[in-house]
């Protein structure tokens, strides 16, 4: 009777024949430790494939994200490799987590910025790689891009705001300066308010047919001349170190 060839790990490699794959520990084929269904990995994790799905190829960028906690901060990082599918739902996920998660803190509104713009280099790497092969699972579903995420989409209406209401409040400012500006000269038909008193004045243009309107010029008084009863005199700066007065009547 023949002897069967011994078995073990002492055993001859070459009794095994020369189409089956080496047993792992375990008695699983393939890498070190259970592989989702079964399958045979040709490149196990840290061998050069995606550290998620094993596939190739794969760039070995790393992808960050930052939580801002009011007075704390956490910094996030998910390195690579990554195949381009998974590299790519990793940028978005994280990426999208931060554009609502980071800002909470007075220093995470300057971190958070600078973390996004260097997701801007492990996505260039991910969009170079071919499509993702030879993995030991699927990679993941990238999903919707950032920009349509519900998270991103909360970033973007205040982004979209806060121009506006810088830009609101630029118009708010000139038209309030067009209705009301300190007076450094005065012009005949023009109407001021007081914000002072009459030895201080400080007068205001203003509509005439604004209810805050108190005064209007009449003339500008010529040297000698006075003002007619009833008017006011308005002593005025006019160029350098010289005075302008005007008469003015009250708005009836």
């Amino acid at each position: 009777m023949a002897t069967p060839p011994p078995q073990g790990p002492y055993a001859d490699p070459r009794a095994r024949g020369p189409y089956v794959p080496p047993q792992a520990p375990g008695g699983t084929y393939g890498p070190p430790g259970p592989q989702p269904g079964g399958y045979v990995h040709p490149y196990p994790p840290g061998a050069g494939g995606c550290r998620v799905c094993g596939a190739v190829p794969a760039a070995p960028a790393t992808v960050r994200g930052h939580q801002g906690l009011i007075v704390l901060m956490r910094f996030l990082s998910a390195p690579g490799p990554f195949c381009r599918d998974c590299g790519t739902s990793t940028w978005r996920r994280m990426s999208a987590d931060t554009l609502w998660q980071g800002w909470w803190g007075p220093l995470s509104l300057f971190v958070t910025p600078v973390t996004l713009l260097l997701n801007l280099g492990p996505r260039a790497a991910f969009r170079r790689l071919g499509p993702p092969a030879g993995g030991f699972r699927p990679p993941l579903d990238p999903g919707r891009p950032l920009w349509r995420r519900p998270a991103a989409l909360l970033f973007l209406v205040p982004a979209v705001l806060l121009p506006l209401a810088v830009a609101a409040l630029l118009v708010i400012g000139l038209v309030a300066g067009d209705e009301e500006r300190a007076a450094d000269t005065l012009a005949p038909g023009q109407c001021v308010r007081n914000a002072g008193d009459w030895h201080e004045q400080d007068l205001r243009v203003v509509p005439c047919g604004a209810a805050s309107a108190e005064l209007r010029v009449t003339r500008l008084l010529e040297p000698g001349a006075t003002c007619a009863d009833g008017e006011f005199y308005a002593d005025l700066k006019y160029g350098p170190g010289g005075v302008r007065t005007n008469c003015l009547a009250p708005v009836r």
